[in-house]
C-alpha cells in the first residue's frame, strides 16, 4: 500500500506540468492555432524561472518571469501565424529550436546548482492531509498542483458557458462566420496563443521550481510533445486531456519507483532503458487507441488554417 500511495502522489506531482501545458495548448488550438513549439517554450521558461529564483531568492518571481517568457514566445508565434499567416507547423518547430537553444546556452551556469535553486515546497493541508491514504496522495502537494486542478473545470466552463469561450470555439470552427458576426478573430487568436504560451511557461517553471528543482539541459524530456498529443487524445476538451496528463505523470513515476524496489530484474541496465521508455510508449498507445476509437476527437475545423479579415471561402 505504501508503494501505491507514493506512486500516486508522485504521479500527480509529475503530471502537473503536463496538465498545465495541456490547458494552454487546448486554449490555443480551440481558437484555431496550434503551437508545436511547447517543448522549446517549456525549456526556455524552466531555465528562466530557475535562473531568476537563484538570482533573487524568490521562486514566485521565478514563476512570474517564466510565465512572461512563455507569453513572449506565444506572442511571437501569434504574430508569425496570425498576422503574417506563416505555416503553423514550421513556425512551431522553429520555436522548439529557438527555445531549446536559449535554454541550453542560458542555463549552462545553472546546471551545477541543482537543489540549491530556491523552490516551492510541498505542504500538507491541515486535517485533510491526515486522512489515511487520500491525505498523502491528494493533500500533500505544492500549491501549483491545486491551482492546476482548479483550472481544469474553470477552463471547461469558460469554453462552454461564456460568450468569450463560445467566440473562441467559433473562431476555431469557422472564422469567417465568426468574423461576420462581429467577432475579432485575429485579436482573439492573439489572446489565446499568448495565454497558451504563458501557461506553457508556468508548466516549465513548475518542473524547475517544484517537481524536480534545479536546472539540467533537456529538463522537459519530451513533455511538450506529450502535451500536444494529449490535447488530441482528449478531443480538444480540458477534462479528458487533464486525465491523460495525470496518467502519463503516474507512468513516468512508475519507471523510477520500480527501479528503487531492489528487485534485480528492474535494476538491470537493459530493463531500466525499457522502463524509461514506458511514458513515451504509453503516449503512442493512447494516441493509437484514440485514433481507432474516433469518438469526440474531431479537431476544430479551422485548426492550422491561416485567416485574414475579409477572407471568403
Amino acid at each position: 500500500m505504501g508503494f501505491i500511495e507514493s506512486l500516486l502522489a508522485a504521479g500527480i506531482a509529475r503530471g502537473t506540468p503536463l496538465l498545465i501545458a495541456v490547458l494552454g495548448e487546448t486554449l490555443a488550438e480551440r481558437s484555431g492555432v496550434m503551437n508545436l513549439g511547447l517543448e522549446g517554450v517549456m525549456l526556455a521558461s524552466a531555465m528562466a524561472g530557475a535562473g531568476t529564483a537563484h538570482a533573487t531568492g524568490s521562486p514566485m518571481l521565478g514563476l512570474c518571469v517564466a510565465a512572461c517568457v512563455g507569453a513572449v514566445f506565444g506572442l511571437a508565434h501569434a504574430w508569425l501565424t496570425v498576422s503574417l499567416r506563416c505555416d503553423q507547423v514550421v513556425t512551431g518547430l522553429a520555436m522548439v529550436f529557438v527555445g531549446s537553444g536559449i535554454a541550453s546556452v542560458g542555463g549552462a551556469g545553472l546546471v551545477a546548482l541543482r537543489q540549491a535553486v530556491p523552490h516551492f515546497d510541498a505542504a500538507r493541508i491541515p486535517l485533510l492531509g491526515e486522512v489515511p491514504f487520500a491525505g498523502h496522495v491528494l493533500f500533500g502537494h505544492v500549491w501549483l498542483v491545486y491551482a492546476a486542478f482548479l483550472a481544469v473545470p474553470l477552463l471547461h466552463l469558460f469554453l462552454t458557458r461564456t460568450s468569450w469561450g463560445l467566440s473562441i470555439t467559433a473562431s476555431g470552427e469557422n472564422p469567417n462566420a465568426a468574423s461576420a458576426m462581429g467577432i475579432d478573430v485575429m485579436r482573439l487568436r492573439y489572446a489565446c496563443v499568448t495565454a497558451g504560451g504563458a501557461l506553457a511557461g508556468v508548466a516549465g517553471a513548475t518542473l524547475s521550481l517544484a517537481v524536480t528543482p534545479g536546472w539540467v539541459d533537456g529538463l522537459t524530456a519530451g513533455q511538450g510533445w506529450m502535451a500536444i498529443g494529449l490535447v488530441v487524445v482528449g478531443g480538444w476538451r480540458p477534462v479528458p486531456a487533464a486525465a491523460g496528463a495525470l496518467l502519463l505523470g503516474t507512468i513516468q513515476r512508475l519507471a523510477l519507483d520500480l527501479q528503487g524496489l531492489g528487485i534485480p530484474l528492474f535494476q538491470d541496465p537493459n530493463t531500466a532503458y525499457f522502463l524509461n521508455m514506458l511514458p513515451y510508449l504509453a503516449a503512442v498507445l493512447v494516441l493509437v487507441a484514440a485514433a481507432l476509437a474516433k469518438r469526440h476527437s474531431r479537431a476544430p475545423a479551422a485548426l492550422g488554417v491561416p485567416f485574414a479579415a475579409g477572407d471568403v471561402k
